[in-house]
């Protein structure tokens, strides 16, 4: 065994008795800087309320870019003769007005 090998169970009960009251001192020094939780809450709060327009305003582009996407492709299919054009049109067509109803529901459910 080496000279300076750490062995708890060798160690002093002093020994032992100062690294714990090490331990508590320095878990209470840092209690004097924790901050107020709420504050910090509220803060987020509205960090998170004032991006909402512009999520609102992303959710409105990407649902009309989709639906110019989905437009062509029903175009397509259509001028090709497929029999499925209707179910392409329909699922295009939803996803665009689920992202529509998705914005407006989370915008009145959170009262933004």
């Amino acid at each position: 065994m080496k000279k300076y090998d750490w062995n708890i169970e060798r160690m002093s009960r002093q020994k032992k008795m100062i690294g714990v009251s090490i331990v508590v001192l320095l878990v209470f020094s840092y209690q004097g800087y924790g901050q107020d939780g709420l504050a910090g809450i509220n803060e987020a709060n509205q960090k998170v309320r004032s991006y909402f327009d512009a999520g609102t305003q992303l959710m409105y582009a990407v649902g009309a870019l989709l639906g110019l996407i989905g437009a062509v492709k029903v175009y397509q299919k259509w001028n090709a003769g497929d029999p499925d054009t209707g179910k392409v049109a329909a699922a295009w067509f939803g996803s665009c007005v689920f992202l529509v109803v998705v914005t407006t529901v989370i915008k009145s459910f959170f009262g933004v």
